[in-house]
């Protein structure tokens, strides 16, 4: 058996060596030749997985180290055989501890509490709901958005209409898909407020770039269109700017390979179903008081010289990416 995993992939090297033949190779060059005699595949989002990757390869299984699925032709690997597996929820608090580092400049800056801010969250899953769970407990007044789990279950959702018009801050945590692409757009920017503030760690295409910077709202963005390559204009109009590493905390991280390891091993037999990295403590999820977030989010997590670091240097962006120093989750 072969694999072909991403190098910038933590925690994996030597874990499938004693089952199969391993090439390790930065995911922006696994082309159509290094998979072709490949078995399976280990990626992340810079390996976009479609026909012309795939077709007349042996590949039969792919694992992405990630949260989303938008660089995998889905439909494609159904039609081929192929199984896709992802790491949904694996940094859900690392992604937490990132949006509550914005909130926490962002209220400071303004001069704000939490219980005079309406926060507006859209998409409600892994990520989504520990934002809800901790910004109710903090304060804010909460609306919240995500249409396919209305549907699923009723519940105190709205539209993404009415979070527009209402909210104060907007935190965008939906996957990207026909439905969210450019879901924030002109439209949709013209029923905000003037103040009103958008934080976007979910997908760069969830927002127009063209749209908002055409518009005279702040923004705070971990994610953005056209990645590595960044809209400069984008870039520098932003109140925060970090390079897509929102969830690269050292658990996340851990979570992430641990499950695409154990996805691989159900596929194909190894004895590898439960394994996980054992040099990372996992956390223990505890409540926080808004206060005591503000004054320890620092300790773990300064978002403002990670900003300083892209915005100084936005040819960087995959470097600062790959090289990333993981942090602690600490709650």
């Amino acid at each position: 058996m072969k694999v072909i995993i991403d190098s910038a992939i933590p925690f994996i090297r030597g874990v499938v060596e004693p089952w199969a033949e391993v090439v390790y190779c930065s995911g922006s060059k696994i082309n159509s030749e290094v998979v072709r005699d490949a078995d399976a595949l280990v990626v992340r989002t810079r390996t976009l997985c479609n026909r012309e990757l795939l077709e007349g390869s042996r590949v039969r299984f792919i694992a992405t180290a990630t949260i989303g699925r938008d660089h995998i032709d889905e439909a494609y690997c159904q039609s081929a055989g192929i199984e896709v597996a992802s790491a949904a929820g694996c940094n859900a608090r690392g992604v937490l501890q990132w949006v509550s580092a914005a909130l926490a400049h962002l209220l400071a800056t303004d001069g704000k509490h939490p219980e005079e801010c309406v926060l507006g969250v859209v998409g409600v899953g892994n990520v989504g709901s520990l934002v809800v769970k901790y910004a109710e407990e903090w304060g804010f007044r909460v609306m919240k958005c995500d249409p396919p789990r209305q549907a699923r279950e009723g519940g105190d959702y709205t539209s993404i209409e009415d979070i527009a018009k209402h909210a104060d801050i907007i935190t965008l945590h939906t996957p990207l898909d026909a439905t969210t692409h450019h879901l924030v757009n002109d439209k949709l920017l013209s029923m905000m407020q003037p103040d009103a503030v958008i934080i976007n760690a979910s997908r760069g295409g969830v927002v127009d770039n063209k749209a908002v910077t055409q518009s005279s709202h702040r923004y705070m963005f971990d994610v953005w269109e056209g990645e590595p390559q960044l809209d400069e204009t984008v870039l520098h109009r932003a109140m925060l700017a970090t390079p897509h590493i929102a969830g690269y905390s050292q658990q996340g991280k851990a979570n992430a390979t641990a499950m695409v390891i154990n996805a691989l091993a159900r596929h194909f037999e190894l004895p590898l179903t439960e394994w996980r990295p054992t040099d990372v403590t996992a956390t223990t999820p505890k409540q926080i008081s808004w206060n005591a977030m503000c004054a320890t989010i620092e300790d773990y997590f300064s978002i403002e010289e990670e900003s300083h670091t892209l915005k100084s240097s936005p040819e960087m962006f995959e470097s600062l990416r790959n090289n990333y120093n993981y942090r602690e989750e600490y709650f």
